[in-house]
């Protein structure tokens, strides 16, 4: 048994000792290893009441699961002290003492930018993910997201159809996968990049986790982009966080109209760059690459797009905006019957020129 990192994983899945009282420790003992050797008065001195919580009997069969788990290939408990912890984790005020990381560790120390969003994101918000996401990765970055529903598998899925690398923190312990319909998706993640939790094995899907798993997307990451969130989303959660730890924030802007574009316009209000391309991330952050990526000319994936090859300008096409538009405003417009635009609206849809969402609504998607 790996003495050293069973020190440390006893140190953290022992009850009632989190972060802060962790680093308190480590702070004032040095090592895992030195800590429990320290007497009770004086591990009392550091942190109270708690001292007995830590002499306690250890979480034996907790702490030999985790070593059981780091033996298989791929799999990794990463301490503070490791050099592939995220050194830019360091930075931050409430470093994860311990990372547990299915995938190549090494990875972590590379240039990451973090693409979160809404779970319940527009189709062109999706778009938007994945083509932002695969045009950056290619020039180098590391995608970083949080393994959701709507953005943030878009932005997997884009960085990994480019070629590129994407690390997924996950709110939930490493041996499990939430959403469980991203069972693909992370086995995709973790052979070309990392999943990554702080949370012991066997940590189900928790309300409160997810949250203290953002303060991880922003911290390892020299930036974050928002593409699409309600007021109330946890991505600016992840938002402000990047802000106050000196990252920089990164916004789309959308439809005034739109519930999802709030959180966005809510950001740039307060000082977060407006981006329309994959570029104009790449100029805010290409100073902290220097030489290390191409010139930027090279990134086309999400300049401005040019209208497609064979899209129907119609009256019906041009009343059919990059907002929703409902069936009876299409109606009202044209003078066409119902009958006429669903069917038309069909061609549109096949040829992928348009997506139809809940309550007989349709947006342009190109």
């Amino acid at each position: 048994m790996d003495a050293g990192l069973a020190a440390w994983l006893r140190l953290t899945l022992t009850p009632g000792i989190g972060g802060e009282s962790q680093r308190r420790l480590l702070a004032a003992c040095g090592l895992p290893e030195a800590i429990f050797a320290s007497s009770a008065a004086s591990l009392h001195a550091v942190i109270g009441q708690r001292a007995s919580q830590l002499l306690a009997d250890p979480p034996q069969a907790a702490v030999e699961r985790a070593l059981a788990w780091a033996e298989e290939p791929g799999h990794h408990i990463l301490t503070l002290i490791d050099a592939n912890y995220p050194q830019i984790l360091l930075d931050t005020p409430d470093p994860p003492t311990v990372l547990y990381v299915l995938g190549d560790p090494a990875l972590l120390n590379r240039h990451c930018l973090a693409v979160v969003g809404s779970r319940n994101a527009t189709p062109q918000g999706l778009r938007n993910a994945r083509e932002f996401s695969g045009a950056l990765a290619q020039r180098g970055w590391h995608i970083v997201s949080g393994l959701a529903l709507g953005i943030d598998t878009a932005a997997h899925q884009g960085a990994l159809a480019a070629g590129g690398c994407t690390l997924a923190v996950i709110g939930t312990g490493i041996d499990r996968v939430y959403p469980a319909r991203n069972h693909e998706l992370a086995q995709h993640i973790a052979g070309r990049g990392a999943i990554i939790s702080e949370f012991p094995l066997g940590t189900p899907a928790i309300a409160g986790n997810f949250p203290r798993r953002n303060r991880i997307i922003a911290g390892m990451s020299r930036g974050v982009l928002v593409i699409e969130a309600a007021v109330e989303s946890g991505s600016l959660i992840t938002a402000r966080l990047a802000g106050e730890v000196g990252r920089e924030v990164f916004a789309i802007p959308g439809s005034i109209h739109s519930p999802q574009a709030r959180g966005c316009h809510r950001l740039i209000r307060e000082g977060a760059k407006l981006v329309e391309t994959a570029a104009h991330v790449e100029e805010e952050l290409r100073p902290v690459l220097g030489a290390a990526l191409p010139s930027a000319s090279g990134l086309t994936a999400v300049e401005a797009p040019a209208t497609a090859a064979g899209i129907d300008e119609s009256p019906l096409m041009a009343l059919l905006g990059h907002e929703p538009v409902s069936l009876d405003e299409l109606v009202a417009s044209t003078g066409l019957n119902t009958d006429e635009i669903l069917a038309t609206l069909l061609d549109f849809e096949l040829n992928g020129q348009i997506a139809s969402l809940p309550g007989n609504r349709y947006q342009r998607l190109v």
